[in-house]
C-alpha cells in the first residue's frame, strides 16, 4: 500500500485535467518550455561572453606601461 500504482496516477491526472482544463495546462506547458529555452539561451550567451573575454586576454598578453602627468590648472 506504500507505493503508488498506475491507477493512482491516472486518477490524479484525471482530477488535474478536470480542475485546470486542457487549455490552461497547454498554456502552462508552453510558458514553462519558453522559460527553460530562455534560460538555456542566457546560459549559452553568458558562456560565449566569458570564453570570448578570457580568450581575448590570453591572446594579447602584453602589458602597456605608461605615466600620468597632472596638468596644472591656471
Amino acid at each position: 500500500m506504500g507505493t503508488w500504482s498506475i491507477w493512482h496516477w491516472l486518477v490524479v491526472l484525471l482530477i488535474v485535467l478536470l480542475v485546470f482544463g486542457t487549455k490552461k495546462l497547454r498554456n502552462i506547458g508552453a510558458d514553462l518550455g519558453g522559460a527553460v529555452r530562455g534560460f538555456k539561451d542566457g546560459m549559452k550567451d553568458s558562456a560565449d561572453k566569458d570564453s570570448g573575454a578570457s580568450g581575448q586576454s590570453q591572446l594579447s598578453g602584453r602589458t602597456i606601461e605608461g605615466e600620468i602627468k597632472d596638468k596644472a590648472k591656471t
